[in-house]
């Protein structure tokens, strides 16, 4: 009985000390991130000095070139390239739109949906039939609907507090509306943006045409200019739209992955990936979009090797290309570690914008998320209360299949879909205090991945 008390009282005092230990290392990350951070003035210079990204783009190209010379310039392990092959869509011209009422016309702010082809070059005008939903439409029938411009005008629901639940509820009329339009005989579609405040920047974003289906043109219109085309159309049902834009799907360009990392000096072929995507919309900067969350996963190695910290497992920063308009930069990222025999015990992704830290989302088993919750007590401190199942990352999520387990960093989520694939998503609209508690945050939770594993 005796040893049975002294080895247990061993055991807790051995637990004491190591959650000193951890709470002294998390303070460092603090200390070193919000007194010396680099994060900020380097997504300055992504966000000014290169700005747009999207993929197949010159700006893309830039963003590959100087995020490899800076991980090298901060003197990492190893950086290298992963080619892969991506989408190479352009917009072409500013967008024209306007509804006419008799001879009364009315411009609204359009922007072409990201994938979506061209108008005629003399642009389409027909008349509108306003839907909230697909089942709506479909009960109007082709008879209804031929020869008419759809109008998707469902919004995000704002009685949703995550509104990331409230985008996910609505998105949909932007990915497939222009499908389902068109299988009706409609000569083209507007989407009211995917945004949860009332302005006048339209928000681009992905779409996909099914296959069989006639390739009709799509944009989004803004949350004001949608709000004027309803309110018009019910006092003039019999008004119509004109819409030109000039957007084409070149042949698919060659790009990159940008691959920092740490080697681990216990367990090198145990691996944790930070990271977040380096392509952006053309519309803006890609601020929060995601050039936050790329500078943040720089800024965790950065800190590691700033405090001087050995990693017992290899830690990468990881650019991931082409997210925005195809996701191929995290396809191929897993398909080379399946390939290479990687070993990924946990990812870390940021896209959720450069906000202040909440906590994160964990894709795992309940039994890997229960490794996490001793941690829990180190974390609160520093504002990050939301941790436990949820959701990780798209650039992440194809090594889920390798049994990876995914985190996702949640920031506070009620300002970003002002800003999401706008073009007022600049650098302006980021906090450098909120930007580097994030990556401060971030760096916590690999560092405990990378002491405890998992």
């Amino acid at each position: 009985m005796k040893k049975t008390i002294t080895l247990l009282f061993s055991l807790v005092v051995a637990t004491v000390q190591a959650q000193n230990a951890d709470s002294v290392a998390i303070r460092s990350i603090y200390n070193e991130t919000l007194a010396h951070g680099k994060s900020y003035e380097w997504l300055r210079h992504l966000t000014k000095q290169i700005g747009p990204r999207l993929s197949g783009s010159t700006g893309a190209q830039k963003a590959v070139d100087w995020t490899k010379q800076l991980m090298e310039q901060q003197g990492f392990d190893r950086v290298f390239l992963q080619e892969v092959m991506v989408p190479h869509w352009v917009r072409g011209a500013k967008e024209e739109a306007y509804f006419r009422i008799g001879s009364k016309k009315t411009t609204v702010p359009i922007a072409a949906l990201g994938g979506s082809v061209a108008t005629s070059p003399k642009g389409v005008e027909a008349g509108v039939i306003e839907v909230k939903s697909f089942p709506e439409l479909r009960a109007l029938g082709p008879e209804k609907v031929k020869g008419k411009i759809v109008f998707f005008n469902r919004p995000m629901d704002p009685t949703k507090i995550n509104t990331f639940e409230a985008y996910s509820g609505a998105v949909e009329q932007r990915a497939n509306g222009a499908t389902e339009a068109a299988k009706l005989g409609a000569v083209g579609a507007i989407v009211r943006s995917m945004a949860s405040n009332a302005d006048d920047s339209p928000h681009t974003g992905g779409m996909r045409y099914a296959t069989g289906v006639p390739l009709i043109p799509t944009a989004a219109i803004s949350t004001n200019g949608a709000d004027l085309l309803s309110k018009s159309l019910k006092e003039n049902p019999g008004l119509t739209f004109y819409f030109k834009q000039n957007c084409e799907s070149l042949p698919d360009a060659k790009s990159y992955n940008v691959v920092g990392e740490l080697r681990g000096s216990e367990k090198p072929d145990e691996i944790i990936v930070v990271g977040g995507h380096l392509d952006s919309w053309d519309l803006a900067e890609g601020a929060h979009d995601d050039g936050s969350g790329c500078v943040q996963a720089i800024e965790v190695l950065r800190v590691m090797k700033a405090l001087g910290y050995k990693p017992k497992r290899t830690i990468r920063a990881v650019m991931f290309m082409n997210e925005e308009n195809g996701l191929r930069g995290g396809v191929k990222y897993a398909d080379l570690a399946k390939q290479n025999n990687e070993k990924h015990i946990a990812a870390v992704e940021s896209d959720n914008g450069g906000f202040t830290p909440r906590g994160f989302g964990i894709v795992g088993t309940p039994a890997q998320r229960a490794k996490v919750d001793p941690w829990k007590p180190l974390l609160a401190p520093y504002g990050l209360a939301e941790i436990g199942a949820g959701s990780g990352g798209a650039d992440i999520g194809p090594l889920a299949q390798l049994g990876t387990v995914l985190f996702g960093f949640k920031p506070d989520s009620q300002r970003y879909f002002d800003y999401h694939h706008a073009s007022v998503d600049t650098f302006e609209t980021v906090s450098k205090r909120e930007l580097e508690l994030g990556a401060a945050s971030m760096a916590a939770l690999v560092y405990l991945l990378d002491t405890h594993g998992l």
